[in-house]
């Protein structure tokens, strides 16, 4: 993992570009998504999230109505309570956690709520759903947060595509 790591903070951000145009071009087939599927499993045998948690650490997850209502009930308060309390709406209507790092967020990287978080916190880092190639620009931004996603998208470089 720490080679993995390395990798990320020495060149994420310096590869960002090359990235954005990289994954712009990669073919949009199922083919695709069963190759970076396997990227995926391979590279997280490798790395362990609660030894980085950045994702946790600098984006603020969204969640959903549903999201909400689940969390609210799991810390035995109202969903209206735990909206005003915990989450910001943006100009799209689209709710988030107000703070960055995130409020449930412990200090050994553990999360306070795992059992209920919100769905987009379960399908993160999203490279093993089907579609990735239609989110080039996520998974380019992604490269920057998560240390997997960024190995994931180097391997693919090196993929035959």
């Amino acid at each position: 993992m720490e080679k993995i790591v390395e990798d990320w903070k020495a060149n994420a951000k310096g590869n960002l570009n090359e990235n954005k145009a990289f994954l712009k071009s990669i073919p949009k087939h199922k083919s695709t998504d069963k190759l970076v599927s396997d990227l995926h499993d391979q590279v997280f045998k490798k790395v362990d999230c609660l030894k980085c948690a950045n994702c946790c650490k600098t984006t603020p997850a969204l969640v959903t109505r549903p999201d909400a209502k689940r969390i609210a009930k799991h810390l035995s308060i109202p969903p209206k309570t735990f909206i005003r309390k915990y989450l910001l709406e943006d100009i799209d209507g689209e709710l988030m956690i107000a703070r960055v790092p995130c409020t449930f967020l412990n200090e050994d990287n553990t999360c306070q709520i795992y059992e209920v978080r919100p769905q987009a916190c379960r399908e993160y880092p999203h490279t093993n759903q089907t579609g990735f190639s239609r989110r080039s620009k996520m998974n380019a931004n992604n490269t920057i947060v998560c240390p997997a996603v960024f190995e994931i998208v180097e391997r693919l470089k090196k993929a035959d595509l």
